[in-house]
């Protein structure tokens, strides 16, 4: 009887400790989510422009009468749609500006290279 009180008394303080960081796990997750979004930092008012600018040509095509095919055709060649224009083009991914990017296929061939030490 004794051997089964002992494991018993055991698990009460191994319990406690795993309730209590458990706990703080979940606090700390909650209270500090947003650590990762400290990239890079835009100036607010670049994209309120851009908004707006599309936002003015919206409210102009919604009063006047539906554009012919000849006009949307002429409008959506000089960037992204007929209304967005070429707003963030930039930074859009494209055969283009992705010439000298690495597929999922070549990080991971390369992360295995590095981890078996063939590299």
């Amino acid at each position: 009887m004794k051997n089964m009180n002992f494991g018993v008394s055991l698990l009460r303080p191994l319990r406690f400790l795993i309730i209590a960081f458990t706990c703080a796990l979940l606090l700390i997750s909650n209270a500090f989510p947003a650590f990762a979004i400290e990239a890079s930092k835009s100036k607010p008012t670049d994209a309120t422009t851009q908004l707006l600018e599309t936002q003015r040509k919206t409210d102009e095509l919604a009063r006047s009468a539906p554009p012919g095919l000849n006009k949307v055709q002429e409008e959506s060649n000089k960037g992204l749609n007929e209304v967005q224009g070429d707003a963030d083009i930039d930074k859009m991914k494209r055969p283009e500006n992705s010439q000298n990017a690495t597929s999922v296929e070549e990080e991971v061939q390369n992360l295995l290279e590095k981890v078996t030490g063939k590299k």
